[in-house]
This record gives C-alpha cells, sequence and structure tokens, in this order.
C-alpha cells in the first residue's frame, strides 16, 4: 500500500474507530505506524503478514506495544514470513518459542501457513523442550520438518490443544525422549500431511495409522489427512498392498470415506501409493496421476500434476470441474498429447492466477496459452521455458487467438 495512503489511515481513520478495532492486518513496513496510531483495547486477533524473519523477531523481542498486545490482549495470532533465510531457520524456531512466551491469553496460531505459496518447514522440537506449559493454546497450524517435531508437540506443553493442523515434511527413525504410548485426551481433531519414503516396506495403510497413532488419541471426533507413500526396493521381496488391500484396511476403524491410488511398478525399484480423507480438506494437492475421485477438491487452491503418461484435454476438462477454486497450477510431464481432437471445447479456469509450465511439453504450452483452448481471465504470473514459448507464438510473430 502506498505510503501516502497508510499516513492518511494512521491520521485521519484510526483514531476514530480504534475502539471497534477487533481484528487488524498489518504489513512489515506499515505494522509500527499502525500499532503507535492509536490504542486498540477490543483488538484480539493480529495478522502479521510480509515479514522478513530478522524484522518480525526483532519485532518480538524488542517492541514495547507489540509485546505488551501479545501478552495481554492477543487470542488470535497469524504468522507469515516472506522466505527464511536458510532452510530450518535457527531465527524462526526461536521465533515460534518466543510467541508463546509472549502470548499469555493464545487461543489459536497459525505459524507461517497461511498462503499455500509460502509454506516453510519449522525445526522446533528442540525449542518446545524449553517452553514452559501453555494452559490456553487450543488450535494451532504449521508446518515441520519431521515427525519428530509433531511428537513433541504433541507431547509437548499445550495442554489444551485440541485442533492440530499440521504438514511434516518426513520420517525417520530416532531415539525420543518422549512416552509414545502416552493418551492425549484432550485432542478432538487432527488434521496430517506427509510424503514418506520407505525403504523396503510397505504402503502406509489404514492399519498402521490406527495401531500406531490414532489409538493413543481417545477423544479424536474428526481425523483428515493426505498421506504418500514412496516405496524403494533394493532388491528385497516385500509384497506391496494393491488398491485393494488399502481400502480393506480401513474398514471396520472408524475412518471416513477414504480415496486411495498405487502405483506399484514390477519392473522399477519405486512404487507409490497416495491415501487421503474424503472430502478433501486440504488446499494443496500434489501428484495428481490420472485417476481422481469426483465432486471432493472445493477447498484445493494449489494443484501439482505430474505423471509419466500424457495429460490429454478431457482430463483438463474435468479439473475444471472438480478442482473449481484453485489459483496456481504446476504441470511436471514432458510427454506429448496423444489426442487433441478434443481441444475444440474451450476450458475456463477462472480464478487461476500462477502457471508453472517450466517442466511441461510444449504441448502444454499450447492447450494453455492459445485463447481458442483455454479462458484464463485472472493469470497475472506465468513461469515458462523459452523454447515453448517461441515455438508456439512461431517466434513472437503468430495472433494469440488463433
Amino acid at each position: 500500500m502506498d505510503t501516502q495512503v497508510i499516513s492518511t489511515i494512521c491520521s485521519n481513520i484510526l483514531p476514530q474507530i480504534h475502539l471497534q478495532v477487533h481484528k487488524l492486518t498489518v504489513e512489515e513496513h506499515s505494522m509500527k505506524q499502525i500499532l503507535y496510531a492509536a490504542n486498540y483495547p477490543q483488538l484480539y486477533s493480529l495478522s502479521l503478514v510480509n515479514f522478513h524473519e530478522i524484522t518480525l523477531h526483532r519485532y518480538l523481542t524488542d517492541d514495547l506495544i507489540l509485546r505488551d498486545l501479545l501478552t495481554k490482549q492477543i487470542t488470535h495470532l497469524n504468522i507469515d514470513i516472506i522466505k527464511p533465510v536458510e532452510l530450518c531457520s535457527e531465527i524462526v524456531s526461536n521465533m515460534f518459542a518466543l510467541i508463546l512466551s509472549l502470548c499469555k491469553k493464545l487461543i489459536a496460531l497459525n505459524f507461517c501457513d497461511m498462503f499455500p505459496t509460502r509454506q516453510f518447514q519449522s525445526l522446533i522440537f528442540h525449542v518446545i523442550l524449553e517452553i514452559f506449559i501453555s494452559s490456553t493454546l487450543m488450535k494451532l497450524k504449521i508446518n515441520v520438518v519431521s515427525l519428530i517435531d509433531c511428537l513433541y508437540i504433541l507431547d509437548g506443553p499445550f495442554v489444551c490443544l485440541s485442533t492440530l493442523i499440521i504438514n511434516i515434511g518426513q520420517i525417520f527413525h530416532i531415539c525420543l525422549r518422549i512416552d509414545p504410548t502416552k493418551k492425549l485426551p484432550q485432542l478432538k481433531c487432527l488434521s496430517f500431511t506427509v510424503q514418506i519414503g520407505r525403504l523396503n516396506s510397505t504402503y502406509i495403510d489404514g492399519i498402521q495409522l490406527y495401531d500406531q497413532f490414532l489409538i493413543y488419541m481417545t477423544q479424536l471426533k474428526k481425523f483428515t489427512f493426505n498421506i504418500k507413500s514412496e516405496v524403494y526396493d533394493m532388491n528385497v521381496e516385500v509384497e506391496l498392498q494393491s488398491n485393494e488391500d488399502i481400502q480393506r484396511s480401513f474398514i471396520g476403524r472408524g475412518y471416513q470415506k477414504v480415496a486411495s491410488y498405487v502405483n506399484t511398478n514390477v519392473c522399477s525399484r519405486y512404487s507409490e501409493c497416495h491415501i487421503y480423507s474424503l472430502p478433501y480438506d486440504f488446499e494443496f494437492y500434489v501428484y495428481p496421476q490420472n485417476s481422481f475421485q469426483r465432486g471432493m477438491f472445493h477447498k484445493v487452491r494449489k494443484l501439482k500434476m505430474s505423471d509419466g503418461i500424457p495429460f490429454e484435454h478431457k482430463l483438463f476438462k474435468f479439473i475444471a470441474q472438480e478442482f473449481p477454486f484453485f489459483k496456481f497450477l504446476y504441470i511436471c510431464n514432458d510427454n506429448r498429447q496423444d489426442d487433441k481432437q478434443d481441444s475444440s471445447t474451450l476450458i475456463t479456469f477462472p480464478y487461476l492466477t500462477f502457471l508453472d509450465l517450466e517442466k511441461a511439453h510444449v504441448d502444454y504450452a499450447e492447450l494453455f496459452l492459445l485463447e481458442k483452448n483455454m479462458h484464463l481471465p485472472c493469470l497475472v504470473n506465468l513461469s515458462i521455458n523459452n523454447k515453448s514459448l517461441t515455438t508456439i507464438t512461431n517466434n513472437f510473430t503468430n495472433d494469440p487467438t488463433l
């Protein structure tokens, strides 16, 4: 926002409405000016967006007005960091601990998971060990590096935590200083996303989820999950489950409807299985091979398509119907389309703002960028390799409507 506009708002508007302000969203360059413009006695929800990690950490450490608000008033806090200086940033980890120690009335925290295109993983298990017990936090949304972070959250200081929405980067075995059989009586809602690489093992299925995970969550009322198992066979005979086996593993254990996709490649050392609860409850849908369940993807905003066989025109018609609100599309497929005869039907993606065709065959550039094939009224960002772009435009000489 223009600095002059912000100055006008802070000088003329906020002093008049400050008693009625309940929720506030501020950016890095305007936060201090807005917070110092007036007192906000009714403010309970604060969103800090577009911050650099060092700047936000400095504010949390040194800014007395912000610290006072967090300590005495804020019950709902949303944090957004533009981009960490490094993966698993120590500053971000310390910021998580600092927020929890400052916010004495905090009920809900979204930590760096506000936007589907700007998510990064936090390494937090080591700082959780130093956090005093939080008697107020009931809802947490976060991305973490590994299952270890997740387990320490569940075993940690959040005695009232009832809703956990968590995306886990990886799972590996390590000695933990926690009780793996500890009951979690307060947890009522768990949303769980993970992509797992396994060596000489089977796919994650309903039996494993229940016996090793859910059985300890005695009061859980809602469990939504999105799990992809990638199995690597290093010349060890492992009998992998079929899609029918996966579906049967969820029967009789209290699960709601579950979708599954199994791709067991006997000629390769790599196989995969994707399982997720329905209706699909996540903003990001990854690796949707040429197989979908109908009517379940209205919450998806970010879609990544990757496969070893071509995506045909009819599949994109299906996606337009089943993913009606997505805004970000990534296509990774270097296989040319086999059937272009059906391309006479115009496809519309009304909310698509970002399209990535960097790793896509030129056929997909032709399909999406020629107006006779696609209508993309909101597209503002395009990532495409120069060869594809010059090919479909005949070195930028073609009429784009043809």
